[in-house]
């Protein structure tokens, strides 16, 4: 099994070669076969210029793949690399097409044929791609049967989410760290991996050795201050190496060129959207006369208090008796609302929260005051995510779920904040897209919670 690990990134990486080779091959016949013609094009290419036009198709299938995170075959589930190889394909023969009809100086309908051939055949392609580079991945490196090993908290949710991806791992067996670290460590070498829980920092970095000096893969569930230390700056300014925290949020340049980013888009989809916008207005009007929107405190950067504006999905009277999040099978949320939810468009509003500038494309989701205090009380570090503007989405909201508890999103949140680039926010919205057609993302929290925390504090206990 190990001697193979070693060969896995060169099977992912000739795997990837090998579909980006396979659309770009089809672009090039196309191109030369129906678009290099003195009647299409307008006139002939050197040679030079027609492979600078095929690498250039090549290069946007690989930076459009990698913002999807396509060729992630055996770490992301079947249907998630599916739907981002089939937007990948989409946008790449789309903005290829533009290209074309601007070389061309014709209409845009004009030479569609070609160019829907091709996304046809990279869709068949890719299809296959994924299929066949799963059974591929699935033979070569079966689930890892792992160890699992627990302390007080947090051990039926990882255990759970665990359980989800049997096609990576086999709990064979598990041990609370109450058994004491000597007896962990005989059991250790009996499994093929080791996944360690939220414990103590000393156990944990006893266990976390052990398997460092055995080569011995090992999982571990970050605390915060992991997060942190992970994003430090290294510093060799003598023999004794520091790591530098500057716990200052987003630097002036990473503001400015984030909230010139936020405008652009926000008033393009904002004007693009408006028909859009203005039909769910009218559907939300007509279902049962009420106001089209809803505005509701939230909280952005720094604590500050604003009024999100959304589509209103509940009936007028959903918060008579208190705020509360989303339940499953909620009877406040009206049928329209249902399907807003279902895929996220009662959020589009929130385009004039990020124009007014208390919002950004790309942060944490706003919470409630009243809902970020009760999670505060169990966790006070809660209040770390508000270093930066909230957000129309997020890394919480991407790998995270509704009913994500608190502790968890927390941390997802300071990924964000922590390993901030602007890459990152392009690789967020692309990802976003593939959230909408994935139901368990707008999963209310259980019948008998009002918020989040109530699993939280039962894990606890």
């Amino acid at each position: 099994m190990r001697r193979r690990e070693r060969y896995k990134r060169l099977i992912m990486f000739l795997a990837s070669v090998l579909i980006i080779g396979i659309q770009t091959a089809a672009f090039a016949y196309a191109w030369f076969h129906d678009y290099c013609r003195v009647d299409v094009i307008g006139k002939l290419y050197w040679n030079r210029g027609n492979w600078a036009l095929i690498a250039l198709y090549a290069a946007m299938v690989i930076v459009v793949s990698k913002l999807f995170s396509a060729f992630r075959v055996g770490y992301m589930r079947v249907l998630d690399v599916i739907l981002a190889q089939i937007f990948s394909v989409l946008i790449v023969n789309m903005v290829a097409y533009l290209q074309l009809a601007l070389i061309g100086r014709w209409k845009f309908l004009t030479h569609m044929g070609p160019i829907l051939q091709v996304t046809g055949f990279n869709l068949i392609a890719v299809l296959c791609w994924v299929i066949f580079m799963r059974w591929i991945y699935a033979r070569i490196y079966p689930p890892r049967e792992v160890l699992l090993i627990y302390g007080n908290r947090g051990y039926a949710a990882l255990s759970r989410k665990l359980a989800e991806r049997k096609d990576k791992y086999v709990v064979k067996g598990s041990m609370n760290i109450s058994s004491g670290l000597e007896a962990i460590k005989k059991e250790i070498p009996g499994y093929q991996a080791v996944i360690i829980g939220d414990l103590p920092a000393h156990e944990r970095n006893m266990l976390v050795k052990f398997c460092f000096e055995r080569n011995i893969r090992c999982y571990c569930q970050p605390k915060i201050s992991d997060i942190m230390i992970m994003s430090s700056e290294k510093l060799h300014m003598f023999d004794t190496p520091l790591l530098l925290f500057r716990n200052c949020g987003l630097t002036v340049e990473k503001q400015v060129v984030k909230r010139i980013f936020d405008l652009i888009c926000s008033v393009l989809m904002l004007i693009i959207l408006s028909p859009v916008l203005l039909i769910i207005a009218l559907l939300v009007k007509l279902y049962d006369g009420g106001p089209v929107f809803y505005r509701q405190d939230r909280l952005t950067l720094n604590g500050k208090v604003f009024q999100v504006y959304k589509f209103r999905s509940m009936r007028v009277d959903s918060e008579k008796n208190g705020a509360r999040l989303a339940r499953k099978g909620d009877d406040r949320i009206t049928p329209v609302g249902r399907v807003l939810r279902n895929v996220h468009l009662d959020e589009l509003p929130q385009l004039i929260n990020i124009i007014q500038g208390d919002m950004s494309l790309v942060g944490p989701r706003p919470e409630r005051p009243e809902i970020a205090a009760e999670y505060e009380k169990y966790i006070p570090e809660f209040s770390y995510r508000l270093k930066v503007k909230a957000g129309l989405t997020g890394y919480a909201q991407v790998y995270g779920k509704y009913n994500t508890t608190p502790y968890d999103k927390l941390k997802l949140d300071l990924t964000y904040i922590e390993n901030y680039s602007f890459f990152l926010d392009l690789q967020l919205l692309a990802t976003t897209a593939k959230i909408l057609f994935q139901k368990e993302n707008t999963e209310g929290v259980e019948q008998w919670q009002t918020t989040a925390v109530r699993e939280e504090n039962q894990e606890q206990d």
